[in-house]
């Protein structure tokens, strides 16, 4: 009935992109304003007391049109594989890693101890999800969840189910109080804390790190990571076991999809570069090839679908798997992505970021991440200068900067 009823809106809203719908600034307050007070009822049938309701939404006025603007964006889906895993494994986040490995020696020794899961994939994780806690740190990538949440339930009917049902969770977790209202922030998806757990995944996996009575994933890092380990152990980690194996491929030999044993892999012609035997060979696994036969090949085992629990995506599991290597000690892939430009590092690319800014293109942050907006900067560059506009981070580029 809400969906329905939002939908008939008809001239007051317009359609941006497959599914979402966002009303025009005219309509906006109105329109917003009623939904939360036709789901006021619904989440009271659901056990989330009406005070709560009410204190969580007594500022909220608008919806957030930011948590619109991301929605449309999600890298795992759209970056290529090389743009994906460049910059989440780089020479800084295995750093980071390691230092950070070392700080919490203890803790990750009672977490490998207690929940059998790896401390280099609870690191690749805190890295992967919020760079070792720094994006809590920064107010323009966090949202107020009550709000963004109820947005994409009035706004965004591919997501609507979706956002109805973590608003619930999401305002049961303060009733229970795990957190204060004010302290209810996460991604524009709801995904919350130093691991980003949406309020469902919460609720069926925080535990309490520290031993204070509550599971605070926003400001406890034991809270967080033990969180992080208890999903993973849940869905059926294998203690002591990888994640999956590089494997070079037999030229000119066509493989089939789906499950096989690592003999029978072997038996085809795949093999570890290291030169290496398959342990526990009738062990099944599937291969992965990101980039077909131009990028670096790799047979998956069980883990790594435990880690597709967290987020489903092949590029997400892949990312987490090879920073938790190299965090470990072991190196980057024998073969390389590629890529259609020379890679630079992250201290070039924040010089990139610099002299981007000096020359009126970019004002964004100079932190060595290339994003959307470094990438829109480096395009409008190239074609002040009648360079081909790709946006690359390219040493190319760089160069071209270097000489302006």
């Amino acid at each position: 009935m809400l969906d329905r009823r939002n939908l008939m809106i008809g001239a007051a809203a317009t359609l941006i992109s497959a599914g979402t719908l966002i009303s025009t600034p005219a309509f906006a307050d109105a329109g917003f304003q009623q939904w939360i007070r036709d789901f006021r009822s619904v989440a009271a049938k659901n056990g989330v007391s009406t005070q709560i309701y009410d204190r969580a939404f007594a500022n909220v006025k608008t919806p957030d049109s930011e948590v619109l603007r991301k929605a449309r964006f999600q890298p795992e889906f759209k970056d290529q594989a090389w743009q994906y895993i460049d910059s989440r494994v780089n020479e800084r986040t295995v750093a980071n890693g390691q230092a950070m490995a070392r700080k919490y020696k203890r803790l990750l020794d009672q977490i490998e101890s207690r929940m059998g899961v790896s401390r280099n994939i609870v690191l690749a994780i805190w890295s992967m999800e919020s760079s070792y806690g720094e994006a809590l740190k920064d107010p323009e990538r966090l949202h107020y969840v009550p709000r963004a949440l109820a947005t994409l339930a009035y706004a965004d009917r591919r997501r609507a189910k979706f956002a109805r049902s973590q608003l619930i969770s999401a305002l049961k977790i303060v009733q229970n109080g795990n957190v204060p209202l004010n302290g209810l922030t996460g991604s524009w998806a709801g995904a919350m804390g130093h691991t980003q757990f949406i309020p469902t995944s919460y609720q069926a996996f925080a535990v309490d790190g520290d031993g204070d009575g509550r599971a605070d994933i926003w400001n406890s890092i034991p809270d967080a990571l033990y969180t992080a380990a208890n999903l993973l152990r849940k869905n059926g980690w294998q203690s002591g076991q990888t994640w999956g194996y590089e494997v070079s491929l037999p030229e000119g030999r066509k493989f089939p999809g789906g499950s096989l044993s690592l003999a029978k892999w072997e038996q085809m012609g795949l093999r570890r570069p290291n030169g290496k035997p398959f342990p526990a060979p009738s062990r099944n696994a599937e291969l992965k090839v990101l980039q077909g036969r131009d990028g670096p090949a790799f047979l998956m085992v069980k883990n790594f679908y435990v880690i597709k629990r967290y987020n489903n995506a092949d590029k997400y599991a892949l990312g987490v798997g090879l920073l938790a290597d190299q965090i470990a000690g072991f190196g980057p892939p024998s073969k390389d992505w590629t890529r259609p430009y020379t890679r630079i590092s992250v201290a070039e690319a924040e010089e990139l970021q610099l002299r981007l800014q000096r020359s009126g293109f970019y004002d964004g942050a100079i932190d060595g991440k290339p994003g959307p907006q470094t990438r829109s900067a480096i395009k409008a560059f190239q074609s002040r200068y009648g360079l081909a506009q790709d946006g690359y981070p390219s040493l190319e580029v760089l160069s071209a900067l270097r000489r302006r």
